[in-house]
């Protein structure tokens, strides 16, 4: 008999996320996966599955879910409140869910995105190797949606019992030179560094857009279709720059005057409406 994980509330947006399925860049197909790798991988770990296995990313919390069999689960990520019932629990650690028992995230109270991690992981059908939902091509599960029934595998492995310190969620970015930086007018690394950014409202899992002074372009002609990654800082026409994030399209027209060090993008599933962001030139 199939465990089973209902799906009570979902919040703003919930998604089943694994690493994502890169090397389809010339068949069009993003990579996807987490935002925040590092947090998904270890909401795996933790529960005892490997770093691929599939969990939930959540935004802005109001998750509630429940499971037909007794599991370990865990939650990373923002720093949210985590109820079993009505009981409070700890993030960061494997914690015991018993059958049929709610368990509820509240709004983070810094980050935006969690990660919930099932002894086991879910098996929704995979598309070219990823369970990952693709929210820009749409390749992949649809979104959670209240009352889904995600099937559960089979543990594989003993939970880690033990609090992990979370990675700090503040930081800059660091940025290498992008192939058109000579598009903006001037070093486009420096005016980045230089500048005051906020996250854009407007920011998905798509791109990071920066609210802030518009770059200035030293070409205003168009640019030919060409292959982006991930971390690309794209200008477009006026000059608000965009950073690419895990289901951005793998192509533009616009130029691609700095990248993002990849160390540094979960930083950018953290961010919220109005957050810093900050940039440094990578050594």
């Amino acid at each position: 008999m199939t465990t089973t994980l209902t799906v009570l509330a979902t919040g703003a947006l919930a998604t089943v996320q694994d690493l994502g399925r890169p090397g389809h860049a010339h068949l069009g197909v993003p990579r996807s996966g987490a935002l925040d790798a590092p947090a998904h991988a270890l909401a795996q770990r933790l529960v005892g599955n490997a770093p691929g296995a599939a969990g939930l990313e959540v935004l802005l919390g109001g998750l509630e879910v429940r499971l037909d069999e007794d599991r370990w689960v865990a939650v990373t990520g923002a720093e949210v409140s985590l109820r079993v019932g009505d009981r409070a629990v700890p993030t960061g650690r494997a914690v015991r869910l018993p059958a049929h028992t709610p368990l509820t995230l509240g709004t983070p109270l810094r980050g935006c995105r969690t990660y919930l991690a099932v002894s086991g992981g879910l098996l929704v059908d995979p598309v070219l190797g990823s369970r990952s939902a693709d929210t820009l091509s749409g390749l992949g599960p649809d979104p959670v949606r209240t009352g889904d029934r995600l099937p559960v595998g089979v543990p594989a492995g003993e939970p880690a019992a033990v609090e992990v310190p979370a990675p700090p969620a503040d930081g800059s970015l660091r940025l290498h030179r992008g192939p058109r930086a000579e598009w903006c007018e001037g070093d486009a690394v420096d005016l980045l560094v230089r500048g005051t950014w906020s996250c854009a409202p407007d920011s998905d899992r798509v791109g990071l857009r920066l609210v802030g002074d518009p770059l200035p372009r030293a070409r205003t002609d168009e640019l030919a279709s060409e292959g982006v990654v991930l971390g690309a800082v794209q200008l477009p026409p006026g000059g608000r720059p965009v950073v690419f994030l895990a289901d951005h399209p793998t192509t533009g027209g616009y130029p691609v005057v700095a990248v993002v060090d990849p160390a540094d993008l979960w930083r950018c599933a953290q961010l919220r409406p109005g957050d810093p962001v900050r940039f440094t030139r990578a050594r």
